[in-house]
Formats: structure tokens, C-alpha cells, sequence
């Protein structure tokens, strides 16, 4: 039995995920043409948004990943979330250092700099469900309670 938490985590992880694929693959394919105020940046830029694309499209496969696990495992949920919260933090520095960016660059921002603290919020709410319902989930053995101890001892063989 999954709770709300859990499955609006796991519903933000494959909305992330797909939308990072999509963004993604739109960079990759459209080059500066898709880049708000950059369609004139040339080469270099062109270059550069495509090879970041396809780094944005492998970022989304990643959030899938996690989405499809069950539970949705908690660190990664956290490593993901600090990768687009770190993306913020660049846009945010590039304000201060370049000026104000393209609106909806500042639009994109907001969401990078709001977002992740509600997946860290939301990081363990799957597998705590799962832990307390002792169902798989993480610290547990996936395919069942541990096999029981025994008194042999297990020593490598020379």
C-alpha cells in the first residue's frame, strides 16, 4: 500500500523524468533554434546546446529509472533533485554575473530553485511505506525476510 507521499513521488519522478528526456531531445535536434534569445549564437553555442541536451536527455532517463524502481529509492531521488537544484544555483550566478537572462529563462530557474526541496521533502516517503509495511524497500532483503542465522561458521577456503 503505497501513501499519497509515495505516490505523488513517484509521479514527480516520471513527470521530471519525461520532461527531461523530452527538453532533452528537443535540444539535440533543434540546436539554437529552440534556445529563447540565443537563435543567432552561432556554432560554438549551437555545438554546446546540443551536447547539453543530450546530457539533459540522459539526466530524464535517470529520473525514470528511479521512477520504475520500487520503492523509488531515496538517494538517487536527492542526487537528482541537488543536480537541478545546482542548475538554479548557475542560473542565479549567471544573473549576477552576465544580467538578466531571457523571461523564460527566469521562469525555468524558479522552478529549479523550487522544486527540489519538495523532492528532498518527498525522497523517502516510498520506502519508508514499504519499510513500514514490511514489504521490499531499502535495508531490506528484496525477495524476502533474511534467511535464518546459523552456528556454522563460514570460512574461506586456502
Amino acid at each position: 500500500m503505497r501513501t499519497v507521499r509515495g505516490k505523488t513521488l513517484r509521479a514527480l519522478c516520471w513527470a521530471m523524468g519525461i520532461a527531461a528526456v523530452a527538453i532533452g531531445l528537443l535540444h539535440v535536434l533543434g540546436g539554437n533554434a529552440v534556445i529563447p534569445g540565443a537563435q543567432d549564437a552561432g556554432a560554438t553555442i549551437d555545438s554546446l546546446g546540443r551536447f547539453f541536451g543530450a546530457i539533459f536527455a540522459g539526466y530524464g532517463l535517470a529520473w525514470i529509472r528511479a521512477a520504475r524502481q520500487t520503492p523509488v529509492p531515496a538517494a538517487a531521488v536527492r542526487v537528482l533533485a541537488g543536480v537541478f537544484l545546482l542548475g538554479g544555483l548557475g542560473r542565479l550566478l549567471s544573473i549576477a554575473v552576465a544580467g538578466r537572462p531571457q523571461g523564460f529563462q527566469l521562469v525555468l530557474m524558479a522552478l529549479e530553485l523550487a522544486l527540489p526541496p519538495v523532492y528532498f521533502w518527498l525522497a523517502g516517503a516510498d520506502g519508508a511505506t514499504y519499510a513500514a509495511h514490511g514489504e521490499p524497500g531499502e535495508g531490506r532483503c528484496p525477495t524476502g525476510p533474511a534467511a535464518p542465522r546459523t552456528d556454522r561458521e563460514v570460512t574461506p577456503e586456502h
